[in-house]
């Protein structure tokens, strides 16, 4: 059987990527959350409802111990299994300006975004190269293209991973795995539900705020076969903020 793991896939963008690849393709949807096991499950639900298959997977993509014996624990209960897709989209904010910017709010935006796509990447790797092909994309932010201020902590997340996909591709592409990101702007969900739309989309040329599914769309088509000759790639869906 052939999966497809999103992290973060309970709520937002990560559900609407879940039930996207559900329709879109063959693959077995694995949906990964840290706590809001209701969300997940009705995440599972809605894929279901779409003709497609899937099931639960609960780690904290920071913590590297609870990412290994859970990925390892699933391959062990599913033996003809392979994880073909990662959808690497866990990710939260602490807004603020950097000079009252606590530590702890530094570090976790930091370790959920750079560890948590280091300890799933590189822990399905092997695997991945083994298979001889593989679809990666990590889910940037147009502030880690253009930067944004209040969101220094978010935006050095989000730039490393940028830079992280462009290195990464170039060691994996011979095995047919490709490598990209996607940097959304202001999409509504609960991330950006305390923003001022009226106010923000004065600043979008296309004057609104994305769909979930108009990212999930392009997840799908990166996801694909038909993306093959794309990889290292940043692709921002935004409406036209450009850095």
């Amino acid at each position: 059987m052939k999966c497809a793991l999103i992290t973060g896939g309970s709520r937002g963008i990560g559900r609407a990527i879940c039930i996207k690849l559900a329709q879109d393709s063959e693959y077995h949807i694995l949906i990964n959350y840290v706590s809001n096991k209701d969300a997940a499950l009705e995440t599972l639900k809605l894929i279901k409802e779409n003709d497609g298959t899937g099931e639960l997977i609960q780690f904290d993509v920071a913590d590297s111990i609870d990412v290994k014996s859970k990925l390892d624990n699933w391959q062990v209960n599913n033996p003809d299994s392979i994880i073909e897709v990662i959808v690497n989209n866990a990710g939260i904010t602490k807004d603020g300006l950097f000079m009252w910017m606590p530590k702890e709010d530094w570090d976790s935006v930091i370790n959920i975004s750079i560890n948590g796509f280091f300890n799933v990447t590189n822990h399905l790797m092997q695997k991945m190269l083994r298979n001889r092909y593989g679809r990666i994309v990590n889910i940037v932010s147009v502030s880690g293209v253009k930067g944004t201020a209040g969101q220094t902590n978010y935006s050095a997340a989000k730039g490393a991973i940028v830079a992280a996909t462009k290195a990464l591709a170039q060691e994996v592409a011979k095995r047919k795995i490709t490598v990209n990101a996607v940097a959304p702007g202001f999409i509504k969900s609960d991330m950006t539900s305390s923003l001022d739309e009226k106010e923000l989309k004065k600043m979008i040329p296309v004057n609104r705020f994305g769909e979930v599914d108009e990212v999930a769309d392009l997840v799908s088509f990166l996801v694909s076969k038909k993306a093959s000759y794309i990889t290292g790639e940043v692709i921002n869906i935004n409406g036209g903020i450009y850095s």
